[in-house]
């Protein structure tokens, strides 16, 4: 009788850990899953912003220079490099 009551309260250890275990590493999941889309969300509204501010210097009809790794181009509204009425371009 004995060694069943030992036998029973070190399963019930070893339940206890493993039950444990999994709702520990199911926090842990959740919590990496939030901090991902934290960073998704942040990321989208920095994306957003640069767009923005790109198209309001180049409404304004100055170069935006945009830079990726070693390449780099300059952005000019094609409005700005039409011919104005008097015949003259602008020039950005």
């Amino acid at each position: 009788m004995r060694r069943v009551n030992v036998a029973v309260v070190v399963l019930s250890v070893l339940l206890l850990v493993a039950v444990s275990y999994i709702g520990y590493s199911s926090y842990s999941d959740a919590k990496v899953q939030e901090q991902v889309a934290i960073y998704q969300s942040g990321a989208q509204v920095g994306y957003e912003q640069a767009v923005a501010q790109m198209f309001e210097q180049v409404g304004s009809c100055q170069q935006v220079p945009l830079r990726v790794g070693n390449e780099s181009l300059n952005v000019v509204a094609v409005e700005c490099l039409q011919r104005t009425g008097d015949g003259e371009t602008v020039d950005g």
